[in-house]
């Protein structure tokens, strides 16, 4: 009867004692608030000069805005005046060239010359790896002012020597059909020394272990270098190529200095024409267009990255 009694009793759960809000916040949390409080920094900042001008730029793209009155809305407006606009698609065209003419040679000198630069038989290689990184940390600035002097039709340096073997002068810089080259020959002399750079530091964190593993099976460096080298580097090449095409897009500087977009529109880049509708105050159709370069640069951006994951597939 007793056994039975003690059965039948119910268990009353003892009460557990309520907490505050904001106790039950730094439950849910963790435990503590130090580690949030050290990352706080970043995200103010990230909001405030990242996530914020992104939404405010996205918004202003469908405005119609000069910056003297309150932004008016249009909708589309832009990006349609954008897509069918033919300047819009030139600027495309242009930095299209432009990638031909810089993207691989820079890829190629970065990967010949960090090759030649890890060779433990060269000599002075201190002294080649200064010369090579000194254009990196000269101002663009003055190299292009370098470069108006040497290709400078009337006066220029190259047309001097052209002109002492009775070739005649180019113009360089006033031609639509070598205005392209010598700007991009400018971008190649200024960025190639990041891409050595970087080729170099990949280079040399290579294992050893598989060139002298393939030195014991008789292999030369030259079939070293294809076999080993190439296929090893293949993931530094896609983010060189990446970098390098984001760089090209963007660009504005070098032909804002040398030819400032022309001659009839030549040399006008994305960046250069984006920069364009800034400077006239024209900031909704601006913001449109760098959401369309935004747009593109994504979608290249993913294009690559699926072609080097197809590579590692392999």
């Amino acid at each position: 009867m007793a056994v039975a009694t003690s059965q039948s009793r119910s268990v009353i759960p003892t009460p557990r004692p309520s907490r505050s809000p904001l106790e039950r916040f730094r439950h849910w949390l963790g435990g503590s608030f130090s580690p949030y409080l050290f990352i706080a920094p970043f995200f103010l900042f990230f909001f405030a000069f990242s996530l914020y001008p992104f939404l405010y730029s996205f918004a202003l793209s469908f405005t119609h805005w000069h910056g003297d009155a309150a932004p008016r809305f249009i909708g589309l407006s832009n990006y349609l005046f954008l897509l069918t606009d033919s300047t819009f698609w030139q600027s495309l065209a242009n930095s299209a060239i432009l990638w031909i003419l810089i993207v691989p040679v820079r890829v190629l000198i970065a990967v010949v010359v960090a090759a030649l630069l890890s060779l433990p038989q060269l000599r002075l290689r201190g002294l080649f790896r200064t010369i090579m990184l000194f254009p990196y940390v000269v101002p663009l600035v003055a190299l292009a002012q370098v470069w108006l002097v040497l290709f400078d039709q009337d006066f220029g340096a190259i047309n001097t020597l052209l002109n002492i073997v009775h070739l005649p002068a180019i113009g360089w810089l006033t031609t639509t059909t070598w205005a392209r080259p010598t700007v991009a020959l400018l971008s190649l002399w200024s960025g190639s020394a990041f891409a050595v750079l970087i080729m170099l530091a990949a280079i040399q964190a290579l294992p050893f272990e598989y060139y002298e593993a393939a030195s014991i099976d008789g292999a030369s460096s030259f079939r070293q270098f294809f076999a080993i080298t190439l296929p090893l580097l293949r993931r530094t090449i896609a983010f060189l190529v990446i970098f390098s095409t984001l760089g090209v897009i963007q660009m504005f500087l070098e032909p804002m200095l040398l030819t400032s977009g022309g001659p009839y529109n030549s040399t006008t880049t994305a960046g250069f024409l984006l920069n364009s509708y800034i400077a006239n105050s024209d900031f909704g159709t601006g913001a449109a267009n760098s959401f369309l370069l935004t747009i593109l640069l994504v979608v290249l951006s993913l294009v690559m990255l699926r072609f080097m994951r197809a590579g590692d597939e392999r």
